[in-house]
């Protein structure tokens, strides 16, 4: 079994953006979600550090720490530090998930299908990021042929 990979990405976390479509009839997933998704495979290769991806089950953790509103007051601000005030806005965890799943795939684990559990907080932080934490899980994988 192999170690757990923790892949942190700094800054604004931003959700998976709904495909968008042209008046051609083309679809394209927004600026904004491809340029963090970039950010987060650099993330994930760093952390990776050359490893081959693993290619067991895995369970991903993850944590997305969002900013806290500048015009809240310092009680507020404070509420939201100690986890007594949590974000219940847009954008849904889920989406956060899609886009660190996105940007995770074949660099950290060799396809998204293997995320077999999953654990998401969405809390505020002082310091805005996203982290996901990869641990493999002692299973076997459905889809490989018998030896």
């Amino acid at each position: 079994m192999r170690d757990p990979v923790t892949v942190i990405i700094n800054g604004e976390p931003v959700a998976k953006g709904r495909p968008r479509m042209t008046r051609r009839g083309f679809a394209y997933t927004p600026a904004a979600t491809r340029k963090y998704e970039a950010h987060g495979r650099l993330a994930a290769q760093l952390a990776m550090d050359g490893r081959p991806p693993i290619e067991a089950p895995v369970r991903v953790e993850l944590l997305v720490e969002l900013p806290i509103p500048a015009s809240w007051s310092m009680r507020r601000r404070a509420g939201a530090v100690t986890g007594d005030i949590v974000p219940t806005s847009r954008p849904d965890v889920d989406n956060f998930l899609k886009a660190i799943l996105d940007a995770i795939n074949s660099i950290v684990v060799a396809d998204d299908a293997q995320v077999v559990e999953v654990r998401a907080t969405k809390k505020f932080g002082v310091a805005p990021k996203m982290v996901a934490t990869v641990i493999p899980i002692n299973a076997a994988c459905s889809n490989r042929s018998a030896s």
